[in-house]
């Protein structure tokens, strides 16, 4: 069974956001020559990081709520120019919309396990996938979708 972690994806208003940021970011990287990927930079780095690399997905909480996740890649410690370890958690730049779930702010990452996690928009409800985030909130909360 696979081991997630879960996130506050702060700055970002909604998934449409994150994903114009991922894009930014990854054109950024391709206009500097460099090959793209997304990376999140962390302080702490997972303890069971062999239950996450390659099987786990780092769930984002916009505005309160579970609403997508990203295949994790890779977990790549490091120690920053100032001496503090860090964590690069390596990211597929593909998001996949979850169903939403409510979720209480928090700092950092944490685990999160698999029977907690939302399941993913499924085939058949792309429709969904184009309503605006807090449509598909409210939806939600009345147990529509």
């Amino acid at each position: 069974m696979a081991l997630h972690l879960i996130k506050l994806c702060v700055g970002a208003d909604s998934v449409e956001d994150l994903r114009g940021w991922i894009d930014f970011r990854l054109g950024q990287q391709r206009g500097a020559g460099r090959e793209p990927r997304q990376v999140h930079t962390t302080r702490m780095t997972p303890k069971r990081a062999g239950e996450i690399v390659g099987t786990g997905s780092l769930y984002w909480v916009i505005k309160g709520r579970v609403q997508c996740r990203q295949r994790i890649l890779d977990l790549e410690p490091f120690t920053d120019g100032e001496g503090i370890s860090r964590c690069n958690i390596v990211l597929e730049p593909k998001l996949v919309l979850t169903r939403s779930q409510p979720k209480r702010p928090f700092q950092g990452w944490r685990y999160f396990k698999e029977e907690d996690v939302p399941a993913d928009l499924k085939s058949g409800e792309e429709g969904l996938a184009v309503l605006p985030a807090g449509m598909r909130n409210e939806l939600a909360d009345l147990g529509l979708i």
